[in-house]
């Protein structure tokens, strides 16, 4: 009797433990779906919360030159930044399209077709309202309140004003906007080795640059044969409009005459006017026609790619050229490589008898990121923001590929986001803390990683400059020779005021647009006389200008 119930007892049990293990299956299945389901909105939500299972988003891909010097292997799909981002967020982009001159033109074309990929920048203004009002683009505002860091909020903020006003329709957040740093004025670089070999002095006004360049040609000291030496490299659009530094570019000329084409100005009247029409423009369009006519400007320049000028740069054909500056990174560090002895270095050149040079403080912000409409994580792009410009330069010190591709130079094309976000003062915080650690008063273990990956460069091109990496040199001498310069010089800032677009832009501007470039390079290719600049301003208001000027005025007022 006793075995039997003992027998019985020890069956209840195992039916009850059997029981119990069938009822506690499905609990830890739920358990993990829930978790899952925890962790996936965490990571929806959170600035660096990192999904559990790998998050993909197509990319409209822009592109650098020289595959944004990355080292061999690498790709715009899988590098150093991909990779991080993979194990710090577990993101991964898949590039629908690639594109680096062009880029602007597939954009437009993906728009046109209304196929856009899930995340991809633009960069015009125009293309982002008409993204709106074709309902194509993600409404990023919730996700911009929960997903943006602290940091990346305050760098926003160190631009004053709101940056977010021009992509803001309705109250809502349709586009992450880039942010342009304070980068000075351009400078005139230049072959010293040259300079020093036909005996000249530095240059420091334009009439010097005019009389070097014209010494560079005529005497040949890059051998290179005679009528082989170009003049100034210039790109066909002369001057940059209201976004950020360009290179090859004639501002400073136009600054010596009190001249700012494209930008929108504020008189001491306080109404707004547009720099192109002023009568100041004249006068600079004349000299340059002169520098045209007798070589001192390349002659070539309407048919001059991007491209084709870097390649009479490295060739040793082209011995100046106006740029910010970053310069040495592109295209001067491939130049350096291609011919270690060329000797680049910076100049201020001055825009006015008491030795200020005079620049406009353009747009701070010029590209925008857009998600696609439907996305279903439209917070993966403000995430990827967080890593590039926070985590990554204020937070992970031991990124050491990362710290790799700042001391190679790798262009800010190779990161999936091809924009930059950083403080407005951002190049003299960095000259500030550079300097600072190389007198002592700063220890290097305390700086950014990418500034500490800096000092490295420019640490050991100082150590010993005769066989210092490319990457060494142009590190240094953008960041120390160049800046120095510019914390040195007598600068003068000449501030655009609107950067937006009014109702009637969205019609005319193109137009007006496309009879100013017309006007100007008739005038400096000698197609025309200087005097149809003053036709082109009557035709210029006639045609919408004042129209538009107006609108701008009411805008600016309103601000």
């Amino acid at each position: 009797m006793k075995n039997k119930i003992r027998f019985l007892a020890a069956a209840v049990i195992c039916i009850l433990i059997s029981g119990c293990l069938h009822m506690d299956a499905k609990p830890q299945n739920e358990k993990k779906q829930e978790k899952d389901m925890f962790d996936m909105e965490t990571a929806s939500t959170t600035p660096y919360g990192k999904y559990p299972e790998t998050v993909t988003y197509s990319l409209g891909k822009m592109t650098g030159s020289n595959n944004s010097n990355m080292p061999l292997g690498d790709t715009y799909e899988n590098n150093a930044y991909t990779r991080y981002l993979r194990q710090t967020l577990n993101v991964q982009n898949e590039n629908v399209f690639e594109a680096y001159e062009d880029y602007d033109e597939v954009v437009s074309m993906s728009i046109e077709t209304g196929e856009i990929p899930d995340i991809m920048v633009v960069s015009d203004l125009g293309e982002v309202q008409r993204l709106v009002e074709e309902g194509l683009i993600e409404d990023l505002t919730e996700a911009y309140h929960n997903c943006a860091s602290t940091r990346i909020k305050a760098i926003y903020s160190s631009y004053g004003g709101s940056l977010f006003d021009n992509v803001t329709f309705d109250g809502k957040i349709m586009a992450i906007p880039e942010t342009n740093i304070e980068d000075g004025p351009t400078m005139l670089w230049l072959r010293k080795d040259w300079l020093d070999q036909l005996g000249l002095s530095a240059p420091k006004t334009m009439e010097d640059v005019e009389n070097i360049v014209s010494q560079f040609i005529r005497n040949d000291p890059g051998k290179n044969g005679p009528g082989n030496t170009v003049g100034l490299v210039c790109d066909r659009n002369m001057v940059g409009e209201s976004g950020y530094s360009y290179e090859y570019q004639m501002d400073i000329l136009f600054a010596s005459y009190d001249a700012y084409p494209r930008q929108w100005l504020m008189e001491d009247d306080g109404s707004v006017s547009y720099g192109s029409v002023q009568p100041e423009v004249k006068g600079a369009l004349k000299k340059l026609s002169e520098m045209y006519k007798n070589g001192t400007l390349d002659n070539e320049f309407l048919l001059r790619s991007n491209s084709n000028i870097i390649e009479l740069i490295e060739d040793g054909k082209c011995g100046a050229f106006f740029g910010p500056w970053w310069a040495p990174n592109n295209p001067l560090m491939s130049a350096k490589s291609k011919d270690p002895d060329a000797d680049w270095e910076p100049y201020i050149i001055t825009t006015d008898e008491k030795g200020n040079v005079s620049y406009c403080y353009r747009n701070p912000s010029y590209k925008y990121v857009v998600v696609r409409k439907g996305y279903a994580h439209p917070e993966v792009a403000i995430k990827i923001l967080n890593v590039m410009y926070d985590d990554l330069r204020y937070h992970n010190k031991k990124a050491g590929e990362i710290s790799r591709y700042y001391q190679l130079n790798v262009d800010v094309t190779a990161r999936p986001i091809s924009i930059n976000i950083d403080y407005q003062n951002a190049l003299n915080r960095c000259y500030k803390d550079l300097m600072e650690t190389f007198s002592g008063e700063k220890r290097a273990e305390d700086m950014e990683l990418m500034e500490a990956s800096y000092y490295e460069s420019c640490k050991s091109y100082l150590e010993n400059a005769e066989t210092a990496s490319v990457e060494d040199w142009a590190a240094y001498t953008s960041r120390i020779t160049a800046c120095r310069l510019l914390n040195e010089a007598k600068t003068k800032v000449v501030k655009s005021v609107y950067f937006a677009e009014t109702d009637s832009m969205k019609e005319e501007w193109w137009k007006l647009r496309e009879l100013e470039e017309e006007t100007f390079l008739k005038i400096v290719t000698g197609v025309e006389e200087p005097d149809i600049f003053d036709d082109f301003v009557s035709q210029w208001k006639e045609k919408g200008g004042d129209k538009i000027t107006k609108e701008v005025n009411a805008a600016v007022a309103g601000q």
